[in-house]
């Protein structure tokens, strides 16, 4: 599944892009989207994970497909700063899957974390496979603690990205400009929880779920940040720092804050990309 050395940014950008398709194809096995058909199997070690794949019976799979394609195309080209991946019963939201993406050039240090292990060391792609693997193993574990979805929900994405280096007039294959309200409402207290973060010399990738505190059974509290739920406010996404988004109180209203000038100033509007809304009718 992963590249046996991690020495290049070819291998790196193959290490993401992989990754963000595991992680996609588990979320939408384990919260019951598809079919078991829509899914092939690979084997990491002895963990086994459902990838999806291009079924032409089930129309939703391949529809995520294409919209997983259309991600790396943005990746590759170094422009996708945020993935959104929220399931919903409009207009209520009920999870949303966070990725976040940085680039990196020059780096002689890197750090990997994921839920209960860190490591900082040079270049060795060891420790980047190990944060990888533990990182979806979480992944797996959460979504085992989250109470089953509602029966009419809807899949939607929404990609965000750097502004300095991003044509104004791009789009990923399979993606068209956002025109939607740039609100997401819960319907209770949203909590954020740490999936885990891989970072390489070269890339580096951070997932987040956010989903109302009700709907978790039961969770490890490394996972729940610590100032509970947060406002997801994009200011200063083009910098390093990420402590500006773990220090709001808890709200029911999630404001992204996608165009607005107020908050981010004419100068910072984000750029935001979505695909059409996909209806799920998943499986019992």
């Amino acid at each position: 599944l992963f590249p046996e050395c991690i020495t290049t940014e070819q291998q790196s950008l193959v290490l993401v892009e992989r990754l963000l398709a595991i992680s996609v194809s588990s979320i939408t096995y384990l919260r019951g989207l598809f079919p078991e058909s829509a899914y092939g199997t690979r084997y990491l070690d002895d963990f086994s994970l459902k990838i999806l794949r291009e079924d032409k019976s089930c129309l939703g799979s391949l529809q995520i497909v294409k919209w997983i394609q259309g991600c790396f195309d943005a990746l590759e080209k170094q422009y996708v700063n945020l993935g959104f991946y929220a399931l919903s019963s409009d207009p209520i939201v009920t999870e949303m899957y966070q990725f976040k993406f940085k680039y990196k050039k020059n780096v002689p240090q890197m750090d990997i974390s994921s839920n209960h292990s860190e490591f900082s060391a040079g270049l060795c792609s060891k420790d980047v496979r190990q944060a990888s693997r533990l990182l979806l193993r979480t992944l797996y574990l959460l979504m085992q603690d989250l109470r089953p979805l509602p029966s009419d929900i809807t899949l939607s994405m929404k990609l965000l990205y750097y502004n300095d280096v991003t044509p104004k007039d791009y789009q990923p294959p399979g993606f068209q400009e956002d025109h939607s309200p740039n609100d997401l409402l819960f319907a209770g207290d949203p909590v954020n929880l740490r999936v885990g973060s891989v970072s390489t010399d070269f890339h580096f990738i951070k997932v987040r779920v956010t989903t109302e505190k009700k709907r978790v059974r039961k969770t490890d509290s490394n996972l729940i940040q610590k100032n509970g739920p947060v406002e997801i406010s994009y200011q200063g996404l083009d910098c390093e720092e990420e402590d500006e988004e773990e220090e709001s109180t808890k709200i029911n209203l999630l404001n992204l804050a996608f165009s607005q000038e107020e908050v981010i100033g004419p100068e910072k509007k984000r750029k935001v990309s979505e695909p059409e809304k996909l209806p799920l009718n998943h499986r019992k």
